[in-house]
């Protein structure tokens, strides 16, 4: 079997053209002519012999082929640049110290962090999962140096890393959670919380009763509660429990306005020591690449 070494630029600008949409906006990206982006494609669709793009609309989309190429190119990308930073890492050390709420503390602490310190094995890394408010309080008061929340935006210090769609939440069994003309059955966190200032605006917005039946200061508390039937909760889907599921359509509930939420990074507005800064810098490629991966794949 003739053995066939797949180019990384070419599967660099093939990952771009799929972000991006078109081979015009891939060709600006990377300072390149159309025609040459059309023909690296060219070439990795000869190397793998299938067709890896293919018109849909104005844009382009991935054959079958092509997805599994690009799940492979990430993944290889990646292991690209984790050996380059592995070896250049060895010449930064110190402590960073990384504030995250629950929400990403399963989904995405251990692939953030993890594949930071296999680059920087020097560096001692300490994660603090909390609230957002808490997290940029300490922040603030300089106990931490990078933060990641959801809803805050507007600081000045604020990078805007992608956003995450609303959803009603709600255990995977049910029958009802309240008796027809009841109030509406809710599992909040305790104020203040953006996900409860939203959820009871667009029960307030649609004329609707409610009730908090259970508070918590915990996300586990809170997926524990609605597992139990207590009632229905507004969060994102990241870490979904399997035991819970998105009920906004099944139980009639409102349209969250706005429906999405936004993460972004803070570093406090002061300059980061070069172990924070390069951890800034993965924080920001992960999350940007599994946000835009779940605004996909909950949009199909």
């Amino acid at each position: 079997m003739v053995r066939v070494n797949l180019d990384m630029d070419v599967l660099r600008t093939l990952v771009i053209a799929h972000e991006l949409g078109s081979f015009n906006r891939a060709a600006d990206r990377l300072g390149r002519s159309q025609s040459a982006i059309s023909q690296q494609i060219r070439k990795i669709e000869a190397q793998v012999g299938e067709p890896l793009f293919q018109k849909q609309g104005r844009g382009l989309a991935l054959t079958s082929a092509g997805e599994l190429v690009l799940a492979y190119a990430r993944r290889i990308l990646d292991l690209n640049d984790e050996a380059v930073s592995a070896v250049r890492g060895f010449t930064i050390d110190g402590i960073v110290r990384i504030g995250l709420p629950a929400d990403f503390a399963e989904a995405w602490l251990p692939e953030v962090l993890g594949r930071f310190k296999r680059a920087h094995p020097a560096v001692r890394i300490e994660a603090v999962v909390d609230r957002n408010r808490h997290l940029l309080e300490s922040l603030d008061k300089d106990e931490l140096d990078l933060v990641v929340a959801l809803g805050n935006e507007a600081r000045s210090d604020a990078e805007l890393v992608g956003v995450l769609p609303l959803a009603w939440i709600g255990p995977v069994s049910f029958e009802r959670l309240w008796a027809p003309g009841e109030p509406i059955s809710l599992v909040m966190y305790q104020t203040p919380c953006f996900f409860r200032q939203r959820a009871l605006a667009a029960l307030d917005d649609a004329g609707l009763p409610w009730r908090i039946a259970f508070t918590s200061p915990s996300l586990h508390g809170l997926w524990a509660a609605v597992e139990a039937g207590l009632g229905v909760t507004l969060r994102t889907t990241v870490g979904l429990p399997n035991c819970l599921q998105t009920v906004g359509d099944a139980m009639g509930l409102p349209a969250v306005a706005p429906p999405t939420l936004s993460v972004s990074l803070h570093d406090g507005g002061r300059s980061l020591q070069p172990a924070a800064a390069r951890l800034r810098e993965v924080v920001i490629e992960t999350l940007t690449g599994s946000l835009r991966d779940l605004s996909m794949s909950t949009s199909t």
